[in-house]
């Protein structure tokens, strides 16, 4: 019997992290997480007409959201086109965004890290009163067996 051959359809997300991976090969302003000129996207259109336009979207979304691409943007001045060229000013507007999202994430962070301390603290304290329980019952099995004997 003929089973029908599936055809997946790649992960867009997998499909960005390649294009990513690639841009970051091709263009040293991707491999050093400088800031990106405004437009970069139609620079890299315009290069590669063949690429698709959402996963070019997803793929410049992960790099600019990546914590080196933030830190870097927190302090930079220029930004940069494809030959590494400077172009516009970082505005301090950009600098503020960058800086508040990291701060933001940071605290989310943060607070997850202190919510799987308490949520283990919890486990540890339950599994503790676990062991204790079935001690004391250990106990009173011994104690009253003893006297039956």
């Amino acid at each position: 019997m003929n089973t029908p051959a599936v055809v997946t359809t790649p992960n867009p997300v997998q499909t960005a992290r390649v294009l990513l991976k690639d841009l970051q090969e091709k263009f040293a302003v991707f491999r050093d997480y400088q800031p990106l000129a405004i437009g970069i996207d139609k620079q890299l259109i315009a290069l590669s007409p063949e690429l698709n336009r959402k996963t070019l979207r997803i793929a410049l979304g992960m790099h600019t959201n990546s914590l080196r691409y933030l830190k870097g943007m927190e302090k930079a001045t220029h930004r940069f086109d494809l030959e590494g060229n400077s172009t516009d000013e970082v505005t301090e507007v950009h600098r503020t965004h960058a800086t508040e999202t990291l701060r933001e994430r940071f605290k989310k962070n943060a607070e997850q890290r202190k919510a799987q301390r308490a949520a283990e603290a919890a486990q540890e304290a339950a599994e503790k009163a676990a062991r204790q329980h079935a001690e004391k019952l250990s106990q009173l099995t011994a104690k009253f067996s003893r006297n039956r004997g």
